[in-house]
């Protein structure tokens, strides 16, 4: 009976281990099919689209917008509806959106593309950006545009700043504190990334527009996104360029940059400092007085805009694309503007909320501009 059962046995002891091993396999497979891939996201689903934000490199700036995402995502409801939105952030370079790009039109679940075009006139950018298009990505630009009159049909829509009134305001702030000061005649000098970008652009001709006659534009210095670089331009331009009266900050970091060398050089009582955005850095020079105004995009709602906008394309929502652009058919028509602030120091300021007469811009002391900031948990804008 024994030599009898034993190989009985054996075979039943065999199936098992055979059974519970396939179990065991079948099990990890499944939860490896659900784990999910590294990297931000918002509300990931295996099997879902992504909508992907590219940026022209990596600074706070893009914080307050990643912010906005996650909150568009949420008022959009992309978790429920399988979609997610990520940010990618770039090295600084045209070479690197361009290889950004490259790789988003080889992966089958990207579903749209937003950019802050790097540099407005490059072609090789543009072409990428058809090349989405053409496989069915929807693809528009925020904050950075490329070179409308030559390239608009590279994108849908653009959301962002018209830069232009953004460069006038900031011009416009800038006479009136030189002449409060008694400054009527003087120089400036206007630092940016890089001055072929289609914002760069942008805000310094309004600057020079709006500030008046009376002052002179002495140079525009481009830093490629090099924050030592950023801080030799300034340096340099004060070396170069005695009659400089005024030093205006294009990019978010460049107002750090100009505050940081003018307190070094101690010469902050003869020089009026400008700048746009604002970095926290930024704000705490201001708060010491090292800046005199700043005019501050909203990049916050420039991420609960692109969300919306992203989702109504690819669900084929046009009534909400036509609420966005209701002047569609008109030469700028193509463009959603998510509004303006001028911020001031708290005390000893010339400016009043009489200088600003525009629709869309908003007057704001420092302190007013860090409640609404703490209000959303922000550090910088």
């Amino acid at each position: 009976m024994i030599r009898d059962r034993t190989p009985t046995v054996t075979r039943t002891s065999g199936w098992w281990v055979l059974v519970s091993t396939c179990c065991v396999m079948a099990c990890l497979v499944g939860c490896a099919k659900q784990s999910p891939p590294s990297g931000s996201q918002v509300g990931f689903q295996a099997a879902g689209k992504r909508f992907i934000f590219l940026t022209n490199g990596d600074d706070p700036f893009w914080d307050a917008c990643n912010a906005g995402l996650i909150e568009g995502a949420k008022q959009q409801g992309l978790d429920a509806k399988g979609m997610r939105v990520v940010m990618e952030k770039n090295n600084g370079t045209a070479q690197g959106q361009i290889e950004k790009l490259r790789q988003f039109a080889s992966q089958s679940d990207v579903a749209g593309v937003a950019i802050s075009v790097i540099q407005a006139e490059n072609s090789a950018i543009v072409e990428e950006m058809k090349n989405l298009a053409s496989k069915g990505v929807k693809v528009i630009t925020v904050d950075g545009d490329v070179n409308r009159e030559k390239f608009r049909d590279a994108r849908a829509w653009y959301i962002g700043t018209d830069n232009i009134v953004a460069g006038r305001l900031l011009g416009e702030a800038a006479g009136k504190i030189l002449k409060n000061r008694g400054q009527a005649v003087g120089g400036y000098v206007q630092f940016a990334g890089f001055t072929d970008n289609d914002n760069a652009r942008a805000r310094m001709n309004g600057f020079k527009e709006a500030v008046g006659a009376d002052y002179k534009e002495i140079d525009r210095m481009s830093d490629e996104m090099d924050l030592s670089k950023a801080r030799d331009n300034v340096r340099s331009a004060l070396v170069n360029h005695p009659s400089v009266v005024a030093l205006v900050g294009i990019w978010a970091y460049d107002a750090p940059a100009i505050a940081e060398v003018v307190q070094e050089r101690g010469v902050g009582d003869r020089m009026t400092v400008v700048t746009f955005d604002a970095q926290a850095a930024a704000i705490e020079h201001m708060a010491g007085g090292r800046i005199d105004a700043m005019v501050v995009q909203n990049p916050f709602e420039m991420g609960i805009q692109t969300v919306r906008l992203l989702w109504a394309m690819h669900s084929g929502d046009d009534a909400t694309v036509g609420e966005m652009f209701p002047l569609a058919s008109t030469p700028e028509g193509d463009i959603f503007i998510t509004g303006l602030r001028l911020i001031v120091p708290d005390k000893g300021s010339s400016l009043t909320p009489q200088d600003v007469d525009e629709k869309g811009i908003e007057f704001m002391t420092l302190a007013a501009f860090r409640e609404w900031l703490a209000r959303y948990r922000l550090s910088s804008s």
